[in-house]
């Protein structure tokens, strides 16, 4: 016999649009790294899409000015 819990509702989050379609005049550049840095964690990772909220073309496109970055040593590999 099994028992089954009551199963919550899902919650409704209301998706956060991304920055760079919302306001044009943004632009993605390998040498803002004050700019790039709000993508990156603690650690020096790249974010993802869904904690940024960025659409697929813009988290290409910071993903690789990111790594652009690092190449260059503007950005690090991994905080410590």
């Amino acid at each position: 016999m099994t028992y089954r819990s009551k199963e919550k509702p899902a919650m409704y989050v209301p998706r956060k649009g991304c920055r760079f379609c919302i306001d044009k005049d943004l632009t993605i550049d390998y040498k803002d790294v004050k700019g790039l840095q709000k993508f990156i964690s603690n650690y020096g990772r790249i974010e993802s899409r869904k904690r940024t909220g960025n659409c697929v073309k813009h988290q290409r496109k910071v993903a690789l000015a990111i790594k652009r970055a690092r190449i260059l040593a503007l950005l690090p590999y991994v905080n410590k």
